[in-house]
């Protein structure tokens, strides 16, 4: 018997080895479904157990990287019809209390990933390494910062995570937001501005979900909608938080970048109905 974590973020069962079958076929369960077995203490994903595997590979069908299209889209309907509150002092208070519990692996692992998403500093052929590998990196620290979240075992490997099965789907979100945010930028910046904030959740949504790129950056769109200001105030703290971090001797910005960065993830829990770890 098995009991799972629904995208609602409740906990349903317990149900039979069959039942979970029949919903990964229907698609009311995929590879990231949270799971934990009878007589088991720690939560899994589905796609690590290994008496699921032939069904979530037949449900995945030719995109195995990826979950079921039919699975997203059930997913991402039940999301869009729930609303959540905007807790921006409150994410950014639970992301320094994260870091400062872990301080050497979030923030080191934030300050490599920052290096190698960056360019890596290297003059004009830094742009095309920050093209090819930032959403990648960057998708990869998020998985890391959402597995600490999730009270799950952690280590630096998993800021690599976005090197592996989404490597393409990360690469081509953060260009094509990118390109889509800049242009909108040289049109009339607002629509630039608008874009830039409202897809701050689609790395996050292709590392966790195993979304494709472009339902990615609509359900990121369509959930910070609700709450645009909101989330653009939260944005506006967060960049506080980082300039306060660069004033302090400059070192401050590896730490301000790790709260930040830790806060973001927080928000993205309660906006996508995913944090089951609890509060500080």
């Amino acid at each position: 018997m098995y009991k799972i974590i629904g995208a609602d973020g409740k906990e349903y069962g317990p149900v039979t080895d069959e039942r979970l079958r029949q919903w990964i076929t229907e698609g009311r369960a995929n590879a990231q479904t949270r799971v934990r077995a009878d007589g088991e203490t720690e939560w899994k994903t589905m796609v690590e157990l290994p008496e699921f595997a032939s069904s979530l590979s037949a449900a995945a069908g030719s995109h195995p990287s990826m979950s079921p299209p039919k699975a997203v889209e059930a997913w991402a309907a039940e999301i869009v019809q729930r609303d959540y509150t905007v807790e921006a002092s409150g994410w950014i208070k639970l992301g320094w209390e994260l870091v400062k519990r872990d301080f050497w692996l979030l923030v080191g692992a934030s300050f490599i990933a920052g290096i190698i998403a960056g360019g890596c500093g290297i003059p004009y052929l830094g742009i095309l390494i920050a093209l090819i590998l930032g959403g990648p990196m960057m998708g990869g620290l998020y998985s890391l910062y959402l597995k600490k979240i999730r009270g799950q075992p952690a280590t630096l490997g998993d800021a690599f995570a976005g090197f592996g099965a989404m490597f393409v789907p990360l690469m081509l979100a953060k260009i094509v937001s990118g390109l889509l945010t800049g242009l909108g930028l040289l049109l009339c910046i607002l629509p630039g501005i608008y874009l830039y904030v409202a897809w701050s959740f689609t790395l996050p949504l292709v590392i966790d979900k195993k979304m494709d790129f472009w339902p990615a950056m609509d359900l990121s769109r369509r959930m910070v909608a609700k709450h645009w200001w909101g989330i653009f105030g939260f944005g506006l703290l967060c960049f506080l938080v980082a300039l306060l971090g660069l004033l302090a001797c400059c070192v401050g910005i590896f730490v301000a970048a790790a709260v930040v960065e830790a806060a973001f993830m927080y928000a993205y829990e309660d906006i996508f109905g995913t944090r089951t770890a609890q509060t500080v």
